[in-house]
């Protein structure tokens, strides 16, 4: 099914085993990609379903359900201090591809940017098309920008981690090896440029998060998520 386009629908489009495809969607299935009634396309809801769909004029006819095994066995959620400029979109679209289910766009004492609710539409956006094109049963839930207080209380998950350059912190494989096996969610928090506030440092060890360090270098802010979900889901996908 590789080779059969994607696009992401919401749930209510499905109607007595039809997909009521909305004006956009019909738009590129039949205008940018040329597909003409009986042509074959995959959509997915987001929330780990997938059909195989036939082109009916102005709607998608289900043929079948399809398996898909493409999620990482533990959920992710990231709360990440919003970069300056557009870098937000790249950390979106890639962790995405890497596998993340949750992101936290986060206001922390040395966030510079302010992001507008056109930002948030995009970055959603940007998070269904990165998810059709890495072949994701899941579409990752891009919440509002809130601030690094209410981000971390959040979530419960038993392991909380969030991530400092700087100091004799253990790393974040190291950690996760003493304790991955049976976890189900795992939720790192990861800093603007110039890092963390020693105070919410210290606010989020109070709130049950452990500092881990991502290696000897320091990395950029739109680098350090890219980081973490790569040693994470070569760990786990190396071991199951």
């Amino acid at each position: 099914m590789a080779q059969l386009q994607r696009i992401t629908i919401s749930p209510q489009q499905i109607r007595d085993n039809q997909v009521v495809l909305e004006k956009e969607q019909l738009h590129y299935l039949t205008r940018v990609l040329r597909l003409s009634d009986g042509d074959k396309f995959i959509v997915m809801d987001g929330v780990g379903k997938w059909w195989l769909t036939s082109l009916q004029s102005e709607y998608g006819e289900i043929l079948e359900a399809l398996e898909v095994q493409t999620e990482l066995k533990v959920s992710i959620s990231l709360l990440l201090a919003l970069p300056k400029g557009n870098g937000f979109d790249d950390v979106v679209r890639i962790c995405t591809e890497l596998g993340v289910d949750t992101i936290v766009p986060i206001i922390s004492e040395r966030t510079l940017l302010n992001p507008s609710s056109q930002k948030l539409e995009r970055w959603r956006r940007i998070a269904a098309e990165a998810a059709e094109q890495s072949e994701r049963a899941f579409v990752p839930t891009i919440y509002e920008p809130v601030s690094f207080t209410q981000g971390l209380n959040l979530f419960e998950a038993e392991q909380k981690y969030i991530c400092e350059g700087r100091g004799d912190n253990p790393h974040l494989l190291k950690c996760w090896r003493q304790v991955g096996e049976g976890q189900l969610k795992i939720v790192i928090a990861i800093g603007p440029e110039g890092g963390w506030s020693q105070e919410e440092l210290e606010n989020a060890v109070n709130a049950g998060f452990k500092m881990v360090s991502l290696g000897r270098r320091i990395l950029r802010a739109v680098t350090a998520p890219f980081v973490v979900l790569s040693i994470l889901a070569a760990e786990m996908e190396n071991n199951s």
